[in-house]
């Protein structure tokens, strides 16, 4: 159909990942979301009534939410994320 395509403008999920993980790093989230998402992990079939339920807070941290929406969609963006985020902070971890 004409024009019922919708544009995207992180183009590939990966690319929406790396987005929500630069964020949640960039507030210094990184530990606690990892931690977060792990332990949330038996109440995923929960979460979309939970993302309602922390929207006021997440839309705080996110702004728009649509897009850490669609990371949280399913169990593969969930798991991108955390090793995404597992790296990111390995990559910033100082050795002593």
């Amino acid at each position: 159909m004409i024009g019922t395509e919708v544009s995207d403008p992180f183009g590939a999920p990966d690319e929406l990942v790396e987005y929500v993980a630069r964020e949640i790093h960039l507030r210094g989230l990184c530990a606690p979301a990892v931690h977060f998402l792990e332990a949330a992990r038996p109440y995923h079939p929960l979460g979309s009534g939970a993302m309602l339920f922390f929207d006021p807070v997440l839309r705080g941290v996110f702004g728009d939410m649509a897009e850490v929406h669609r990371v949280m969609a399913d169990d593969d963006g969930i798991e991108r994320l955390i090793d995404r985020l597992e790296e990111i902070e390995g990559d910033f971890t100082l050795d002593a």
